[in-house]
C-alpha cells in the first residue's frame, strides 16, 4: 500500500488548488453548493493528475531504471506490478469522470476528460519536444483554473489568466533549470535540447511577466468593481516575495525540482501562501 501511495504522488495535490481560485474569487466560500462543485473539481482533479502520474512512470519504465533517483520509483524499483499499474490508472481516470458526472457537473467532467487527454499526448510524445513539454504543462494548470471558476459560474478575469499562465509557465521553466543543473544517465530527453543560458532568460521572463499580470489583476477595475474592493494591490508584496523566495531556492539551495514538494517543505514560502490567502479572503470579505 505504501508504494501504491508513493506512485499517487499526494504531495503533488498541492498543484490542485487551482481549482480553489475561483472559490475565493468569487466571494462563494459561503455557499455550500458552490463550496461542493469547487471540492468535486478539486477531487476529481485528484484523481485525474493521479492517474496521469502512473501513466507517466509507466511509459517511462526504462529510462526511470537507469536514473540515480527515479529508479526507486515503484513501478521501475518492481514495487507495483505493471498490471497492478495499468488497473490503478484505469480505475483512477475511471474516479475522476464518474465523480463530476454523478454530481451533474459536466464542465468539471468536460475539463478533466480534456487533461486525461493532454496527459495521455504529453507521456506517449509531447515531453520530447523543447518548449511544447513546459506549454503543454502550463495547459494542465489553466484547465484546473478554468474549472473552478466555470464551476462557481464566474468567468476568470483576463489578468488572472494571464498571471496564471505565466506563473506556471515560471514553474516549468524552473523545473527543466533545476533538472540540467543535475542531469545524469536515465534524464529526460528533451533536456539536451535545452540550455542553462535559454532557462535562465526564460526563467527571468515568465517571473517578471507574472508580477506584472498580478499587479495589473489586482488594479483592474473590473476586478475592483466585481469584488468591491481596489485594495488587492497590498497583496502584491506577498506574491513578489513568494516568487523571489522561490528563485533564491532554485538557484542556491538546488530546489526546483519538484516544485509540490519545494512549496510544502519551505516555511517562508508556506508562511507567504497562508499570509496572502489570509489577506485575499479579509480584503474580498471586507
Amino acid at each position: 500500500m505504501s508504494a501504491v501511495i508513493t506512485l499517487l504522488r499526494p504531495q503533488q495535490w498541492l498543484k490542485n488548488g487551482f481549482v480553489l481560485i475561483g472559490l475565493i474569487f468569487s466571494n462563494g466560500w459561503a455557499d455550500p453548493r458552490l463550496v461542493f462543485a469547487v471540492c468535486v473539481g478539486f477531487v476529481a482533479f485528484c484523481l485525474a493528475s493521479s492517474a496521469a502520474y502512473v501513466l507517466n512512470d509507466y511509459h517511462d519504465r526504462g529510462a526511470d531504471a537507469a536514473h540515480p533517483v527515479k529508479r526507486h520509483r515503484p513501478i521501475p524499483a518492481g514495487r507495483v506490478g505493471l498490471r497492478e499499474a495499468r488497473a490503478l490508472m484505469l480505475l483512477l481516470a475511471w474516479g475522476a469522470l464518474a465523480i463530476p458526472l454523478g454530481t451533474g457537473q459536466w464542465a468539471v467532467a468536460l475539463a478533466v476528460a480534456v487533461y486525461l487527454l493532454l496527459n495521455v499526448a504529453y507521456s506517449l510524445s509531447l515531453k520530447h519536444h523543447v518548449l511544447v513539454d513546459v506549454f503543454c504543462i502550463s495547459a494542465g494548470f489553466m484547465l484546473r483554473l478554468a474549472c473552478g471558476t466555470y464551476a462557481v459560474g464566474i468567468a476568470p478575469s483576463r489578468w488572472m489568466l494571464l498571471c496564471s499562465f505565466m506563473l506556471t509557465l515560471f514553474l516549468g521553466f524552473a523545473k527543466r533549470r533545476a533538472e540540467i543543473a543535475v542531469r545524469s544517465e536515465g534524464a529526460r530527453s528533451v533536456l539536451q535540447d535545452y540550455s542553462a543560458q535559454l532557462l535562465d532568460a526564460l526563467v527571468a521572463i515568465t517571473a517578471c511577466a507574472s508580477l506584472l499580470a498580478y499587479g495589473l489583476y489586482t488594479v483592474d477595475p473590473e476586478v475592483a468593481a466585481l469584488h468591491g474592493t481596489d485594495h488587492l494591490i497590498a497583496t502584491l508584496p506577498i506574491v513578489t516575495f513568494g516568487v523571489f523566495r522561490y528563485l533564491y531556492l532554485l538557484y542556491r539551495e538546488g530546489a526546483g525540482q519538484e516544485p509540490g514538494r519545494d512549496l510544502l517543505a519551505d516555511g517562508q514560502i508556506r508562511l507567504a501562501v497562508l499570509a496572502w490567502a489570509a489577506a485575499a479572503i479579509l480584503l474580498l470579505g471586507a
